[in-house]
This record gives C-alpha cells, structure tokens and sequence, in this order.
C-alpha cells in the first residue's frame, strides 16, 4: 500500500501525525479513519489501507497525541492498560478540534477529489458522531461508539447522512443505551441502525478474540455501501 506518516497543523500553532492511505490510482474520496483506544496501530493502519483500497484517500489522525504521540499499542494487558489511562485522560473539545482541523487538511489535498466522510471504531465512533455533529464532513459511520447515548442533545445537530453499528451482546454498551440513541433519531431520515445479534463490543478488530468474521464483514459491505452512495 502507497501509506505514510504525514504532519497535520493543529488550530491552536502545534502540529501532529496521521497516516495517509492513498488509493491504487492516486485519487478518490475522502475519508478519516478515527482509532481505537489503542492508537493508530498496526490494526487500525490496515483498516486505513483496506478503505484506501477500495478507492478512498484515507487518513488516520494520532488522536492521542496531546498527551503522547505515536501511540502504537498491542492489545495485551500492558498495551490495554496504558489504553484506558490515554482514553480517560483525553480532552474531549481538543479532540474534537484535531479532528475539524484533520478532515479540512484532507479535504484541501490535491489527491481529494469529492466530498470526505468519517469512520470511527468504540471510542472513534463516538467522535465520529462529534464530528458529524459539526457539520464538516459529508456523511459519518459509527461502529460501536460508546458514550454517543451521553451526548444525545447534538442528535439534532447532524443533518450529514450518518450510518451506526452496534452489537447486540456489547457489553460496553447496554441495550438500553442503543434505543435511546435510536430514539434521540427517530424520524430524522438521515440515520441508519443495524444491531448484529450475537456480536460483542469491538467485532470488527481482528486483533481482539471478540472479532466475529461474518458480522465484520457484513458491516464492511453496508459501510462500503453507504460511503459510495454518500461520498460519490
């Protein structure tokens, strides 16, 4: 794959990594790729090659990268440790600003060529669903994104189409939250729910011993389906 770490200007004069993923011909959509807790990984690049192979520039930001850059965690006890303590130490609204100041750096590169859109996993579903709420990018998939039913008021806020994954035996995430996000929605014809029965929290990692192929990739195919009617 044609990927590589590049330098992002933050809004406030820093500056932090991502991983840029460009498609076999060079050009295409956009699309950010929000990580997991245990940063932008061996995992988490793959998914940003996968997607950058299915035609879209792709871009991967170090969210974690005010507290500690390059994070690059395994999923044993040690990395999975220190993955909590970076997730619980991050700033929220400083998140959310890398990420405004991410998808505006792709959307100004010459390799774009359309609209941007944003795929998030657990914690990254949660600020893709931030992101969306603040109207810069085109369309927003959410994979299992814990803590959206704690930010239920920015539901009216996002108007961009915007597709949720969740798993039905997550436990991370209650039944009861999954229906007052679907709720908070109801009526709005701009947001799709799919449920998977039988999947845990974190189905999509291959990584993990929850991964479950045939729900992974079930979510893929309606991911990829949903970018290409959103992001054309």
């Amino acid at each position: 794959m044609n990927g590589s770490m590049i330098t992002i200007e933050s809004h406030d004069g820093k500056s932090f990594g991502g991983y840029l993923a460009l498609p076999p011909l060079g050009r295409g959509p956009g699309l950010i790729v929000i990580q997991e807790i245990w940063g932008v990984n061996a995992h988490i690049r793959a998914v940003a090659d996968q997607y950058a192979l299915d035609g879209y520039v792709v871009l991967a930001p170090d969210i974690f990268w005010r507290q500690e850059s390059g994070v690059d965690l395994a999923y044993d006890e040690t990395g999975t440790q220190k993955a909590y303590q970076l997730m619980q130490g991050l700033n929220g609204p400083d998140a959310v600003a890398d990420l405004v100041t991410s998808a505006g750096a792709l959307r100004q590169r010459s390799e774009v060529s359309g609209k941007v859109g944003v795929v998030g996993f657990c914690m990254g579903g949660r600020l893709a669903y931030h992101l969306a709420a603040t109207g810069v990018v085109d369309t927003a998939v959410c994979y299992y994104g814990g803590g959206i039913q704690n930010h239920l008021e920015l539901a009216g806020s996002i108007s961009v189409p915007i597709l949720f994954h969740y798993a039905a035996l997550d436990n991370h995430i209650p039944p009861a939250a999954v229906t007052a996000v679907q709720a908070a929605f109801e009526g709005h014809s701009n947001a799709n729910f799919h449920v998977y029965e039988g999947a845990e929290h974190g189905f999509n990692c291959w990584g993990r011993p929850m991964y479950q192929q045939k729900t992974a990739a079930l979510a893929r195919g309606r991911t990829l389906q949903w970018l290409s009617s959103h992001l054309s």
